[in-house]
């Protein structure tokens, strides 16, 4: 058993390949209002390590700091040639196989909801998640998607 653990110890510690969906801080703590260590431009190469809630630590070249989990792809799809190995130790250093994350907010009760107020500036922020027209249909023209129209419910 200890043979074992030997071997498979520094594949679960190797950080793993991803990708910057889009330009977006690399914050020094996991939090938003951490200071910034720098910017990371859209389908920057990243290494992803550790995981802290929602944040996750990776490196970019010399930068290390933290970005949010949803700005990350993960490179874990199998490649031709891979073998089953891969998505095995992709599974030992992660804790799963990478093609599913769930994400949700808990902790905010009726009160919280009915004191909340609107902030222009969280607001503004936001606008850089937006996939733009052309993104989004650059996305679905990489896989089987198929445009369908969706009724407005009132």
């Amino acid at each position: 058993m200890r043979f074992l653990i030997f071997f498979l110890f520094p594949a679960m510690c190797w950080a793993e390949p991803a990708t910057v969906l889009r330009a977006t801080d690399l914050k020094k703590e996991p939090a938003t209002d951490a200071p910034t260590v720098s910017t990371l431009a859209e389908n920057a190469a990243v290494d992803a390590a550790e995981r802290k809630g929602g944040w996750v630590r990776v490196k970019a070249g010399k930068a290390e700091g933290w970005v949010r989990l949803l700005a990350l792809r993960y490179g874990g799809e199998a490649r031709q040639g891979d073998s089953g190995a891969s998505a095995l130790f992709n599974a030992a250093r992660t804790g799963s196989s990478g093609t599913q994350v769930t994400t949700g907010v808990r902790g905010l009760d009726a009160d919280m909801i009915a004191a909340a107020r609107p902030n222009p500036a969280e607001l503004a922020k936001m606008t850089q998640f937006s996939a733009t027209p052309e993104a989004a249909a650059s996305f679905a023209a990489q896989g089987p998607l198929q445009r369908q129209q969706v009724r407005e419910v009132k």
